[in-house]
């Protein structure tokens, strides 16, 4: 093996030495809480960092570029996702490798209950740092400074609130460390930050460029608000109503995810492999009958991280 990767290979071990303790101690804390409630909570907010309503929250950010008025919040929204995915997904889990805390800690029995207890759910990759994290803070910070630009500032306070709650709810479901969502909450910061300073950039070359500048959508539904009152707020109020289908239609096919009915990886070596299987997946087809996760799919077919 190359000597870079098995370097790189040995790096998830040792942030798991480095931050034993402190993790141990968020799963205590978030373990002791544990109730019908809390788990149906935390099953909510960690939708907010799920693909199935990044995506489509990308797809609106897209749409929200041609509206004059919203260009700012489409431009920090689609720069706050590619560049959180990029440096999470792409950059920092295939270089740390971190095995989930559902596989490392299964010796560890009052980890075990607390993980069997809030829903026993699974992932298919890395766990460092947590990506549902990092999607919840980069569209939550990118959104919340241009609502505080426009004189929103009450409103834009809820969006981080959401963030704090799913990357709360990551650990309370036993999925991730707690130094994961650490990480995750520092890069999605990060991302959003530089997507909304891209944004004011990519809107004033917009303003000096006059056909570009002239892209407006808006101007289409004119004739349903002659008198143009508060077109702002009623934008506000459509994105609101959007993100909220968005989030419903994610949040219901997760309902069904993990659990004593999915299918787990058939890894069983160093561990039992608890991740979730690419079940019926034509990228990830079964090797000799078995299914398998990300992780060891690729492992098993040579495929380099």
């Amino acid at each position: 093996m190359n000597p870079i990767l098995l370097a790189a290979a040995t790096l998830g071990d040792k942030i798991d030495t480095a931050f034993y303790g402190f993790d141990m101690w968020f799963f205590h804390f978030f373990g002791s809480m544990q109730n019908g409630f809390f788990t149906a909570l935390a099953k909510v907010f960690t939708n907010f960092g799920d693909e199935a309503f990044v995506i489509p929250m990308a797809i609106v950010g897209i749409v929200l570029c041609f509206f004059k008025k919203t260009r700012k919040l489409g431009f920090a929204l689609i720069f706050a996702i590619a560049i959180g995915t990029i440096v999470t997904n792409v950059v920092v889990k295939p270089m740390a490798l971190r095995i989930r805390p559902y596989n490392t800690l299964q010796e560890n029995a009052d980890y075990w209950k607390w993980y069997i207890g809030a829903g026993n759910l699974s992932e298919s990759d890395y766990s460092f740092p947590s990506g549902h994290t990092t999607a919840a803070f980069e569209m939550a910070v990118s959104v919340a400074l241009v609502f505080r630009s426009e004189g929103k500032k009450k409103l834009s306070y809820i969006f981080p609130l959401i963030a704090i709650c799913t990357m709360c709810s990551r650990v309370y479901l036993m999925v991730h460390y707690a130094s994961d969502v650490m990480c995750g909450m520092l890069v999605g910061t990060c991302a959003g930050v530089i997507a909304y300073f891209l944004s004011v950039l990519v809107c004033k070359i917009f303003e000096k460029i006059k056909f570009l500048d002239a892209i407006d959508v808006d101007k289409l539904f004119k004739k349903f608000d002659k008198e143009d009152k508060h077109p702002y707020k009623i934008n506000v109020s459509v994105l609101l109503v959007v993100i909220a289908a968005l989030f419903i239609i994610g949040f219901v096919p997760s309902l069904s995810e993990g659990g004593d009915d999915a299918v787990r990886c058939a890894y069983n070596d160093e561990y039992d492999c608890q991740n979730e299987a690419r079940h019926n997946d034509e990228k990830y087809p079964a090797i000799d009958g078995n299914e398998y996760c990300k992780i060891h799919w690729k492992q098993l077919q040579g495929v380099e991280e």
